[in-house]
């Protein structure tokens, strides 16, 4: 019998060598009590109208919970033993960024299939996805691009009356999301809905846990200079057996993206290759697939008026930390310094950045990469 989830933190801590925390426990509470709502009221798997699919489904349907907090306490971790222990057969857990990517594609082959066009293929891509998923779980809810703001609303709206119940982490409330984008009154609904749909957990743990963990120090070198080369230049030996990689051109979605050396799963490129280019999150989502390790060259500090510089390397590190890729880098800086902005959207999604990319150095992560094991021990 599975065990409970509180139980499952536990032993989580102990193993891991976390302090217990409080506000760690109250989310692993709620996210209990959500699990004990879904066994109750599980919907049949099988796709029905909606008004028989309301007679099975319990009368006060499961809300979905919201979790946030600074970077580094927990989120992601609580996400995942939710995620494993949630009754519910059709369940996904995804990147933000990754979904959104998904949703666009699949707009845009809708469109492409449809000569004479949809009057809301974005209600008909949402209606595709809950027949698909009954739980979805997102985790770094963060909305930065104009594309995924217009949309938004009409989606989960469609999403939520298919009762699909929704859990997602991020590092704002949900009342500071999109905050200072472009036509943000548009916006303002899906806040009200995920508001109305969800519940609202602040995690409030006093502990950056990422920062903590044992540096291993072999996958991140700065300053950038020829000692980090020379370094670089040594992993990629090792991880390879070779001192050079082959160029390629990788087609990426609709794009092609050259990368100067490529030996097995490993590939090596500089920060203008995947950061100074006009990628996006499914770019990087396929450089993923592609790859076990990427090694990052040259990255600098980043000026304040460098935004879309300083996103796609977010997107960058989050997809790689979600596909438990190793990545190294030499870099000018260490991680928290590589971006001056002192506020809005990217400075603060940078923190998260910066935090996973202290984790991604650590021993425990790279025992979890395919490529990685060797340099943890």
């Amino acid at each position: 019998m599975t065990r409970p989830l509180v139980e499952r933190y536990d032993a989580l801590v102990i193993e891991r060598g976390l302090h217990p925390d409080a506000s760690q426990r109250a989310a692993v509470k709620k996210l209990q009590a959500l699990v004990d709502a879904l066994a109750k009221g599980q919907a049949p798997s099988a796709p029905l109208p909606r008004v028989l699919r309301a007679f099975f489904w319990q009368e006060e349907r499961p809300r979905g919970l919201y979790l946030w907090g600074p970077v580094g306490r927990g989120k992601t971790m609580l996400m995942n033993l939710f995620f494993d222990m949630a009754p519910v057969e059709k369940k996904r857990r995804a990147h933000f960024h990754g979904f959104m990517a998904d949703v666009h594609e699949r707009l845009h082959r809708m469109r492409r299939q449809s000569a004479a066009g949809l009057a809301d293929p974005v209600t008909r891509v949402a209606t595709e996805i809950a027949h698909e998923t009954q739980l979805l779980c997102f985790d770094e809810f963060a909305v930065t691009d104009i594309a995924d703001a217009t949309i938004l609303a009409r989606l989960f709206t469609t999403l939520f009356a298919e009762n699909v119940v929704v859990v997602a982490t991020s590092n704002v409330e949900p009342s500071r999301l999109y905050d200072g984008g472009r036509n943000r009154d548009l916006f303002l609904p899906f806040i009200a809905l995920l508001q109305e749909r969800m519940d609202v957990l602040r995690l409030a743990a006093p502990i950056d846990y990422r920062g903590r963990q044992d540096c291993a120090g072999e996958v991140y070198f700065t300053p950038s200079d020829e000692r980090a080369h020379a370094a670089m230049d040594a992993l990629f030996l090792s991880l390879t057996g070779a001192k050079r990689g082959a160029p390629a051109t990788l087609e990426l979605k609709r794009r092609a993206v050259f990368v100067p050396q490529t030996a097995g799963r490993v590939a090596r490129l500089g920060f203008d290759d995947l950061c100074g280019r006009p990628l996006a999150a499914s770019d990087y989502l396929a450089l993923a697939q592609r790859f076990d390790a990427i090694m990052l060259d040259d990255v600098p500090i980043l000026a304040p008026e460098q935004r879309n510089e300083a996103r796609r390397l977010i997107m960058l590190i989050d997809v790689l930390y979600e596909a438990h890729a190793l990545l190294a880098i030499s870099a000018a800086a260490e991680p928290e310094c590589l971006y001056e902005a002192p506020e809005g959207p990217e400075a603060r999604e940078f923190q998260r950045a910066a935090s996973r990319l202290a984790e991604m150095r650590s021993r425990y992560y790279l025992e979890r990469c395919a490529v990685g094991k060797a340099l943890a021990t």
